[in-house]
């Protein structure tokens, strides 16, 4: 908690209003998926002491490829969306900390989770190839993305017709239902009861019944609904809500900053996917936030097909491996980034 101001001062400066970096996104994940874990807050500080650097990293006993390891991790998993290490000079810091944690006993693979390309936890690969070590680099997912600021009619001109036209017939056929509204709920008394609303109909769908929602662990509950107080209070979130007489028909959970939408979780009524809730739902949202002068909107996550109808841009995202040198390091960087592949394919052209 000491870090939280000069953290966030960092991460403004260099993280381009990303809020996965942000000292209260990290401190509300860890709190909920890691309460009792083993953090390392590595950091780094120029001549006048100000924080020129800083990576959260959590000590873990795991197994790779069936070998049990100690691993050093990013305070990070699929609900954190990406994650990276902060850097006023990345190529500077990222030596001090290979250096710095190359000379710890305790570890033997350092992971770092969807770093997005050219993030600067990359240059952290660089000083570890630089001093020898093994490392791996396998590329995790494509988070669609585009710009909103050359306003909607330049958006819409980038889009398929035939989308166009199927976006209009499913507004039709849905205002037949009965009245149809969007909502935008940033805070205010009613926010408790509006994000269980949509923690309801997220869970009413596919991912209820796998138990991936938002609401099926005391986990993900907990970091969703103290992560949305948290960004009320400090005017970053953005839930919305298509209404069909009143009733949730499609929901975002999204934060917004410095003029960019991230979408972290997105919702819709199953049972009226024929009109498309989902995507008149962003229909919506794209025509708001262009009326009020973002910038940006991340889709975050990986491609999906309904993602496609909106761009074809995307952010790459890797997962860095960095082992510790000698024969036991090298060992574990084969098996995972040589022996591994190769059986897969080797078992793929068997079964065919």
């Amino acid at each position: 908690m000491g870090l939280a101001s000069e953290w966030d001062a960092l991460a403004d400066e260099v993280a381009l209003g990303q809020p996965f970096f942000r000292h209260t996104f990290l401190r509300v994940w860890l709190d909920n998926f890691a309460p009792g874990a083993d953090v390392r807050v590595l950091t780094l500080r120029s001549a006048d002491g100000s924080l020129a650097a800083g990576l959260v990293l959590v000590w873990e006993r795991t197994r790779l490829h069936g070998v049990p390891v100690r691993q050093l991790t990013s305070a990070a998993n699929p609900h954190s969306c990406r994650f990276d290490m902060l850097a006023r000079e990345p190529r500077e810091a990222a030596r001090a900390f290979y250096h710095h944690l190359a000379g710890q006993p305790g570890w033997d693979v350092l992971r770092l989770t969807d770093v997005p390309q050219g993030g600067a936890a990359e240059h952290l690969l660089e000083a570890a190839r630089a001093a020898g070590a093994p490392t791996g680099r396998w590329e995790s997912q494509r988070s669609p993305w585009f710009p909103l600021e050359g306003g909607l009619e330049a958006l819409l001109a980038t889009l398929q017709g035939g989308f166009k036209a199927n976006l209009r017939r499913r507004r039709r056929r849905l205002d037949e239902r009965g009245a149809v509204a969007f909502e935008r709920v940033v805070g205010g008394a009613s926010l408790m009861a509006k994000l269980e609303e949509g923690f309801a109909l997220e869970a009413s769908g596919w991912k209820g019944q796998r138990g991936t929602a938002m609401a099926q662990s005391a986990g993900t509950r907990g970091f969703y609904t103290e992560l949305a107080r948290n960004a009320a209070y400090e005017g970053t979130l953005a839930l919305s809500f298509l209404r069909l007489e009143g009733r949730a028909v499609a929901f975002h959970y999204a934060l917004e900053r410095d003029g960019r939408y991230f979408l972290l979780k997105p919702a819709y009524d199953e049972g009226l996917a024929s009109f498309g809730p989902g995507q008149l739902l962003m229909d919506d949202v794209v025509r708001e936030l262009v009326h009020r002068g973002a910038r940006e909107l991340d889709f975050l996550g990986p491609q999906m097909l309904w993602k496609r109808d909106w761009t074809a841009r995307v952010r790459p995202h890797a997962w860095l491996y960095l082992f510790r040198p000698g024969a036991f390091g090298r060992a574990l960087c084969a098996a995972k980034f040589r022996w591994g592949p190769a059986a897969r394919e080797v078992m793929a052209r068997w079964t065919r």
